[in-house]
């Protein structure tokens, strides 16, 4: 499927925004560049993070972008790196590699030239077009998969013919290992179908989205109803990892309001949450534009935390527990609050937020069954720092 609708220049891709960036190489130094990662939080972080292009022109002057590694002072041991092409030129504008840094410290890397190769561990991030499950687009990484529903799924519906999904809400698939199961899945379900609806070792989908929200699918909220759109007509991926995944989704016209809707979603390396950056437009000035996450049978607990802007649910999942959450700028937030609903799949835990045709946030889960959380506290506080890392990004000195 090909796009053709949607244009953008990335200015910052990073997860995490990266917000003091310098750089002042020294003549007569192109061999290497230092970087300082300061974190002046008060927990440690493994993060993705970003050096534009730009800050490595002493080191691709006549090098292939190919040879640029990293590593920690003193060792000889290069880390995996990703280069991301944002504006589709086969040239990298940005290079990503994860950075660990201690609480309120600063931890130093080196980036120079070679040719030695440098493994990619079976533990990255991973996207794709799903033809095998009629036009699925699903996404993952070590700790979490996502999946959103295509426009031939939807015209199975519409057509009353067996197999087709009519859900924009945006589904969990709980695994419990960290390599990659969506190829894997997905085959064994052609030959099995049902597969992944159960648990063979490796987690399964036992996740309902139906006509809700899921974790994290959007809507236009007006007369105490929720607007929302069909399935995605189209699909860019823009990147499959091993560091980070970026691909958009592209919606039709939906709502009373005419609004067109990209969805541009990235999941980085070790992250529970997918970043989601919409862009929007409509024929109407919009009300709000929500996001919400799926009640199910309201067996959940909802904590809405306005202030620090996390919102969650934490329900029973079989034998376990999962905690879906949005993290998201405290500044966007109109109000939150709980859609109690005796129809089928309506009831959600909705923020509405000002309208101004782009908004970012975050939805992503944890599952006690993949021993990434213990319990409901854990949860909150994964949330919590999630908060505190939108907040305060990582800052990037080169040397």
């Amino acid at each position: 499927m090909k796009y053709n609708h949607f244009k953008s220049v990335l200015v910052a891709v990073s997860f995490f925004q990266l917000i003091a960036l310098t750089a002042c190489t020294k003549k007569g130094q192109a061999e290497e560049i230092t970087i300082e990662i300061q974190n002046k939080l008060n927990f440690s972080r493994n993060e993705v993070v970003s050096i534009q292009r730009n800050k490595l022109l002493s080191l691709l002057d006549k090098n292939d972008e190919k040879n640029i590694r990293v590593k920690l002072p003193e060792t000889d041991k290069y880390l995996v790196t990703q280069w991301m092409d944002n504006n589709g030129d086969g040239k990298g504008d940005e290079l990503l590699f994860q950075a660990n840094v201690a609480a309120n410290s600063t931890t130093k890397y080196v980036i120079m030239l070679d040719t030695v190769s440098v493994t990619i561990p079976k533990a990255k991030t991973y996207s794709r077009f799903v033809p095998e499950r009629i036009d699925d687009y699903a996404w993952e990484n070590n700790k979490v998969a996502f999946r959103a529903y295509g426009p031939v799924a939807q015209q199975l519906v519409e057509q009353g013919k067996e197999g087709g999904t009519l859900f924009s809400g945006i589904d969990l698939w709980l695994k419990k290992v960290d390599y990659s199961i969506i190829d894997s899945w997905y085959q064994k379900n052609v030959k099995s179908p049902g597969y992944y609806h159960i648990e063979h070792g490796e987690g399964y989908d036992p996740y309902h989205v139906g006509a809700s929200r899921g974790t994290g699918g959007t809507g236009i909220w007006r007369n105490d109803s929720l607007q929302v759109s069909k399935n995605y007509v189209s699909y860019k991926t823009i990147a499959t990892g091993p560091l980070r995944t970026v691909f958009e989704l592209i919606y039709a016209p939906w709502s009373t309001y005419g609004l067109h809707e990209v969805k541009r979603i990235s999941l980085d390396l070790d992250s529970n949450f997918s970043k989601f950056e919409i862009t929007y437009q409509s024929d109407k000035k919009i009300p709000n534009y929500t996001v919400g996450i799926t009640l199910h049978d309201k067996k959940g607990e909802v904590n809405i935390n306005r202030q620090k802007g996390w919102f969650r649910h934490w329900e029973p999942m079989d034998s376990t527990f999962v905690g879906e959450g949005i993290v998201l700028s405290p500044q966007l937030i109109d109000t939150a609050f709980v859609h109690d609903s005796n129809a089928t799949d309506q009831s959600n835990l909705l923020i509405l937020t000002h309208p101004d045709n782009k908004i970012t946030y975050y939805a992503g889960f944890a599952w006690t069954g993949s021993k990434q959380i213990r319990d409901v506290m854990d949860w909150d506080e994964m949330l919590n720092k999630q908060a505190k890392i939108i907040a305060n990004p990582l800052q990037l000195i080169v040397k």
